[in-house]
């Protein structure tokens, strides 16, 4: 449990500072691995490889679209609060931000 704190302390800092990958390490080697059964299955079934191609691609898209809902929805918890808001939070929202863009721009 300490281990899996530390984690996603470090995902944290990592994503504030713009280092961090938007997917998870678990998505990320399960996507390049269906990619690379998509790929090897080209020669034998090239239609059919280049479909299966799209449907991934297509899921990664929406993946994505999905991990920048719940990041937004995190930082306009932040900022909306209306005049409780201080502008530290404000600063800090504004830096979340320009992470997850630059990690966006990363792609």
């Amino acid at each position: 449990m300490i281990i899996a704190e530390a984690n996603k302390e470090n995902r944290e800092e990592a994503a504030l500072e713009g280092h961090a990958p938007l997917f998870e390490e678990v998505e990320t080697t399960d996507l390049r691995g269906r990619w690379q059964r998509i790929q090897g299955e080209f020669v034998d079934n090239p239609h059919a490889s280049v479909e299966q191609a799209d449907r991934l691609v297509a899921s990664a898209i929406q993946r994505l679209a999905e991990i920048f809902a719940t990041e937004k929805s995190t930082l306009e918890e932040t900022w909306s609060r209306g005049s409780e808001v201080s502008t530290e939070d404000m600063r800090q929202a504004l830096r979340r931000y320009r992470s997850f863009f630059d990690r966006i721009l990363a792609i």
